[in-house]
């Protein structure tokens, strides 16, 4: 058989395109990833800056000034000192836990941002079971401290990660008993841009806020105590534990924890707007000036942008109340905060749950 020199040159060229076009669909598929890894960060970065800044007007004094406008460039500046310091490892600790620890922290906090829809167009992965996903991923993070904590051959640091592992078992139960009132009565759905659309028709008054008061109350004090934020840091607290898990990290690890706990606080807002706020519904406005309604009709660009713009103005609002809550209450003793989980929040939410249901099967 004789095989033409054209033939050939055809043959090359047509593999070729082919290969391009997966290289082009591997690198479009990687730039929703990458660009949501980037918003993330930004969003980290303004968190540590807000924190800071409020923390200073709360206790009358002046916050970061020097580095960027405003101090603005303060938490990037912190952040590349801890990159360029010295890594440690302890001599007799378990080295492969004390490195895999901070990496599964702040993996499983990475891919819970998966399911968050920031616009009605802009989410990385719309699934039936997003929210509960979001409670599964999340409930890896605990394993990672701990690890840590044994890991370091360390008194303190083994007590903090035991501490932990309590305190997210304790609280996340409650909290996913709170959404899943919301999927019984709500939206009938467990997907969050179901969630989301099934606020929207009603405007501000169809908020899940309103539906779901005790359950709102809820998932407010589970989340704060999810993210180790005061009333609720016992597994880090300086007082008792040097640093809890955290004692013998230095470097990049160390700030690895310092990220994943504000991730966790972001990601913890997020839903909090997205469940109960209404996420990127612009609601407020419909009660006074009704035209503003046809805002959530807009498509393309400008409406995910205004969609992005207003979720986010909704999750800073539940931020600054975190922060705000850290600079007001003092912190609990270990058996307050496992009583107030397992002995008022278990039993609020179980309640709340059966009033659910006992509404859904009335409505029939």
């Amino acid at each position: 058989m004789i095989i033409y020199t054209t033939e050939v040159e055809d043959i090359n060229s047509f593999y070729t395109l082919e290969s391009l076009k997966e290289v082009y669909g591997i690198i479009w598929m990687l730039v929703p990833i990458l660009t949501l890894v980037l918003g993330i960060t930004i969003g980290v970065l303004v968190i540590v800056w807000l924190e800071r800044e409020i923390s200073a007007a709360i206790q009358q004094r002046i916050g970061p000034e020097y580095a960027g406008p405003l101090g603005i460039l303060q938490a990037l500046a912190d952040g590349t000192k801890l990159l360029f310091k010295e890594n440690i490892l302890p001599s007799r600790g378990n080295t492969r836990l004390f490195s895999i620890g901070p990496a599964i922290a702040v993996i499983s906090i990475l891919l819970s941002f998966s399911v968050i829809p920031f616009s009605s167009r802009l989410i990385l992965a719309d699934l039936n079971i997003g929210i509960f996903l979001w409670i599964a991923i999340s409930s890896i993070a605990p394993v990672g401290l701990l690890m840590s904590g044994y890991g370091s051959n360390n008194k303190y640091s083994f007590l903090g990660g035991l501490r932990a592992a309590a305190q997210s078992i304790s609280y996340e139960i409650p909290l996913t008993l709170c959404v899943l009132s919301i999927s019984l009565r709500v939206s009938n759905s467990s997907s969050t841009v179901d969630i989301v659309e099934a606020q929207s028709k009603y405007g501000f008054w169809g908020w899940n806020l309103w539906r779901q008061p005790i359950g709102f109350i809820v998932f407010l004090i589970s989340s704060l105590a999810e993210c180790e934020r005061l009333p609720f840091d016992l597994p880090e607290a300086e007082e008792e534990l040097v640093a809890g898990y955290q004692t013998e990290y230095s470097g990049i690890k160390f700030g690895l924890f310092y990220v994943a706990s504000y991730l966790n606080l972001l990601l913890s807002s997020l839903f909090v707007t997205v469940l109960y706020l209404g996420g990127w519904n612009i609601s407020i406005p419909y009660v006074f000036v009704p035209e503003l309604f046809e805002i959530n009709k807009i498509n393309g660009i400008i409406g995910t942008t205004i969609g992005i713009f207003i979720t986010l103005a909704k999750t800073y609002l539940f931020l600054f109340i975190s922060i705000a809550t850290r600079w007001t209450l003092p912190r609990l003793r270990m058996d307050q905060l496992l009583n107030l989980g397992w002995k008022f929040l278990l039993p609020i939410s179980l309640g709340n749950l059966l009033l659910t249901t006992s509404f859904q099967l009335l409505s029939l």
